[in-house]
């Protein structure tokens, strides 16, 4: 379907608004990936840093990508969807000037939304341990640059914080506070370890600004269950890498079956045919488009 991106963007403001729930957003590192979440039926696509860098190159979330190629990454999971897509935009890629170009290219690259992180380059995943974060004021610096870079207003720009983990809880939540004066629409207090202080954390910064729960699977942050989410008050649930570690058991106990067997043969049972796979992806619809235009 064809449409502006500006579409998206209004839509992921109205879900934002609606007050009904948390809004849940699983995570796809790759067109396919985002092409099953919308399948399943949810509203939103997350484009993870964490599955991008580790479908693209086979590696770990410790900033080895380049922001043109997340940026590649996003665009082609935005032209795989019709629902809004948030990208993570790690630290963008620099000081506040560079912050100003990724914001643009992010956004001609169709996402309805950003995050932006106050880690020190090279970053690394929020879950891991050796993060540094910037001062915060130049974070804010980065945040102002954020607001002033993009063109469509409905642009969302989240703003994360890492700080917990390396200056203490009561930093992360003056950060946060800060990040929200700046400009930042929605609020990301990374990797927080206990319930305790998600609980503080949503006292604190409800009615500051909306808030992201990073429900990081088997990461540090304990895994509330969504009623208890909601309770909390957050805005937004991140699923990020589940799909991927759903995806690499399926290909090892196909590849396992394959390398005991000599066929895939045992394996396939419960897996999409050829031909499911094929109509999923859209071949009948390059079937009717060739009849259309003579092919």
């Amino acid at each position: 379907m064809l449409r502006g991106p500006s579409a998206p963007r209004a839509r992921l403001r109205e879900l934002l608004a609606d007050g009904s729930g948390p809004l849940l957003a699983p995570g796809a590192y790759d067109a396919l990936s985002a092409r099953l979440v919308e399948e399943a039926g949810f509203d939103l696509v997350y484009m993870t840093g964490f599955g991008t860098t580790a479908s693209l190159i086979g590696r770990p979330d410790v900033g080895l990508l380049s922001g043109a190629e997340m940026i590649d990454n996003a665009r082609r999971i935005v032209a795989a969807v019709d629902v809004p897509v948030i990208a993570d935009a790690d630290t963008g890629y620099g000081n506040a000037i560079n912050v100003l170009r990724t914001v643009q290219a992010y956004e001609q690259a169709g996402v309805a939304g950003i995050h932006l992180e106050d880690q020190v380059m090279p970053k690394r995943c929020g879950h891991v341990s050796g993060k540094a974060v910037i001062p915060a004021d130049e974070m804010v610096g980065k945040i102002r640059a954020a607001v002033t870079a993009r063109r469509d207003p409905d642009l969302v720009l989240i703003a994360r914080t890492d700080a917990a983990g390396v200056e203490g809880l009561d930093a992360a939540i003056a950060r946060a506070k800060a990040y929200a004066e700046a400009g930042a629409d929605l609020l990301f207090v990374e990797a927080l370890t206990s319930e305790a202080d998600i609980g503080r954390v949503a006292q604190e910064l409800t009615g500051v600004a909306p808030l992201v729960f990073n429900w990081a699977e088997g990461g540090r942050t304990p895994p509330l269950p969504l009623d208890r989410i909601a309770e909390l008050g957050f805005a937004l649930v991140l699923y990020p890498i589940g799909t991927l570690l759903a995806a690499t058991a399926g290909i090892r106990s196909l590849l396992a079956t394959l390398k005991a067997d000599g066929t895939p043969a045992a394996a396939l049972q419960g897996l999409p045919t050829f031909g499911e796979f094929t109509d999923f992806i859209g071949l009948p619809e390059i079937g009717d488009l060739e009849q259309r235009f003579g092919a």
